[in-house]
């Protein structure tokens, strides 16, 4: 491992601690905790979250797919988060996946389409609504799930790689959050990119590789609905556009929302910081979306900037 990518690990904890210090599971919730979705029970581990008070009725789902620059993070790093989520009626599924260095890409991916076979294999033991399947991810973990949804609906694209999404597989709509889709592009492909790109990829970043992991260059038009997120502070909001305007040619329904607030800092993944106002309106929007598809066609929608009044 990098002196970097260790760095990473320590300093994103710390960060991470001092965010989470004080939560709790909140009283409203029934969680499932440690399941094994792999082979690996160190690495491959699930929880899922319902709310009180559903039990026996079916409930969308929101797969989390989480951050950390690709070397770091876990599920215990985002189960409040994905508590919050469930709050709002969903069953929430939080997953660790094997990292870089130890595991090279695509190791995370292949891990997220395991995620995606248990949900279905398990849909009748926690009463999933599989017909109706959504999946968040952040930073890189909105980069790992943009690849996996273009694994889903681009059949050349798929062909890269050993496994097949499970059969009847369809994610409804992804929510991209302060992501990274186009990792050699523009002032983020900088020192800490391509020395991350050295520990994630096999051969540390080949012409091949960095094609393979591009995910503008994987879209098209059978690519499932979008919210897409940004803020102010996030220092990868450019990838936001260079995503937009790649769905808006490929005519993939969207929206697009760029939060501000003159008042506070709105930082890269600030909606899992659960204390912020602005992460209750990003999830709470994020939230509704998916709960307007769930039993209509998406619609293309116009960009806009949000703000708390």
């Amino acid at each position: 491992m990098s002196a970097f990518s260790d760095e990473i690990r320590r300093s994103f904890k710390e960060s991470d601690d001092k965010r989470d210090a004080g939560l709790s599971t909140p009283e409203g919730i029934v969680r499932f905790d440690d399941i094994c979705y792999g082979s690996d029970k160190t690495w491959q581990l699930l929880d899922l979250y319902r709310p009180k008070g559903t039990e026996g009725k079916r409930l969308p789902v929101i797969v989390s797919v989480h951050g950390g620059g690709w070397v770091y993070g876990d599920k215990e790093r985002y189960q409040y988060y994905c508590m919050d989520l469930a709050l709002r009626g969903f069953a929430v599924v939080n997953f660790t996946y094997r990292l870089a260095p130890e595991h090279k890409f695509p190791a995370a991916i292949e891990d997220t389409n395991l995620v995606m076979t248990w949900v279905r294999a398990h849909a009748d033991e926690y009463w999933l609504d599989t017909d109706n399947l959504f999946a968040v991810g952040d930073s890189a973990g909105a980069h790992n799930l943009g690849l996996y949804a273009s694994i889903c609906t681009n059949s050349a694209y798929a062909k890269n790689y050993s496994f097949a999404p499970p059969e009847g597989l369809k994610l409804k709509a992804v929510a991209l959050n302060c992501g990274c889709y186009d990792v050699f592009n523009g002032a983020e492909a900088d020192v800490m990119t391509r020395t991350l790109m050295a520990d994630y990829l096999p051969c540390g970043g080949s012409e091949e590789e960095k094609s393979l992991i591009t995910l503008t260059k994987h879209i098209t038009s059978a690519f499932p609905p979008v919210f897409l997120m940004t803020a102010c502070r996030d220092f990868l909001k450019a990838q936001a556009q260079l995503l937009a305007a790649k769905l808006c040619e490929k005519d993939v329904p969207f929206v697009y929302r760029y939060y501000v607030d003159e008042e506070h800092s709105l930082g890269h993944v600030f909606h899992c910081d659960l204390r912020q106002p602005y992460a209750a309106l990003c999830n709470d929007e994020e939230c509704a979306f998916f709960a307007s598809l769930n039993s209509s066609a998406a619609t293309c929608r116009s960009g806009s900037k949000s703000r708390t009044q």
